[in-house]
């Protein structure tokens, strides 16, 4: 009896050594499994905050992303699919800032009038001695940001969405325009330019100087055809239609 119970406890405690052994085993394949899975986790988090652009971000960067699009593919048949592809957000993303395609290019549209007013006031002369000194350097302010930006400034003027009218009626449009206005309109008060009605003589400059812009994206201002100088005489022509003769001092 004595030796059964012995033998017993060595059973016994062979058992729970092995016991032990194996439920080391489990606590440890656990403890990695745990791990294991806690390190896919914080990865998977990680991954989410490392995209390029996320919640806060996401109109920004669906606008960068369509402004570098229309700058390499130089035009505007890009799908709002292919603008969340290259965005690295979700296909539906760009629905929550933009109805449709036509209201991101709309926006993209206004982004480059905001541009082409900053280029015509950073041009813009502090104390210019005459029209001519005044309007020419806004003018190649002008010419150059179309000729830099040729889908942009395409985009800009185009009606193939259905909204110019719309979109030329907006503010933001229109603060580029009002750089003309208000150029004439001071120079009628100050007796250097013809008193006629001013925003026939501002369509008359935004005429001449749009169409020179798009003759000099399409490469057409072909020197043996135009002049070396066609900007220059032209605005030249523009100033001797607009300014009032002044006598000779």
């Amino acid at each position: 009896m004595w030796l059964a119970s012995v033998n017993s406890s060595i059973a016994f405690m062979a058992y729970s050594d092995v016991d032990k052994s194996n439920m080391e085993v489990y606590i440890d394949r656990n403890v990695t499994t745990v791990n294991n899975v806690s390190k896919r986790n914080f990865i998977a988090m990680t991954d989410v905050q490392n995209r390029p652009y996320h919640h806060g971000d996401l109109r920004r960067a669906i606008i960068e992303t369509a402004l570098d699009m229309l700058r390499d593919d130089k035009n505007w048949q890009f799908t709002l699919r292919e603008v969340a592809r290259r965005a690295g957000v979700s296909h539906a993303a760009p629905y929550k800032h933009f109805p449709d395609k036509a209201a991101l290019l709309v926006e993209l549209a206004m982004i480059g009038f905001d541009r082409l007013r900053e280029a015509l006031a950073e041009a813009k002369p502090e104390a210019p001695q005459s029209l001519l000194e005044e309007i020419m350097p806004i003018s190649l302010a002008y010419v150059a940001f179309g000729t830099d930006n040729p889908a942009l400034y395409r985009l800009m003027f185009s009606a193939e969405e259905g909204r110019a009218v719309g979109m030329h009626l907006d503010q933001r449009a229109l603060a580029v325009f009002d750089v003309v206005l208000d150029m004439l309109n001071r120079g009628q008060a100050a007796g250097t330019i013809r008193k006629r009605p001013v925003r026939g003589q501002a369509t008359t400059a935004w005429a001449l100087i749009h169409g020179i812009t798009l003759l000099a994206i399409d490469g057409l201002l072909v020197e043996e055809k135009v002049g070396p100088a066609p900007l220059d005489a032209a605005i030249a022509t523009l100033v001797e239609g607009l300014a009032i003769p002044q006598p000779n001092t």
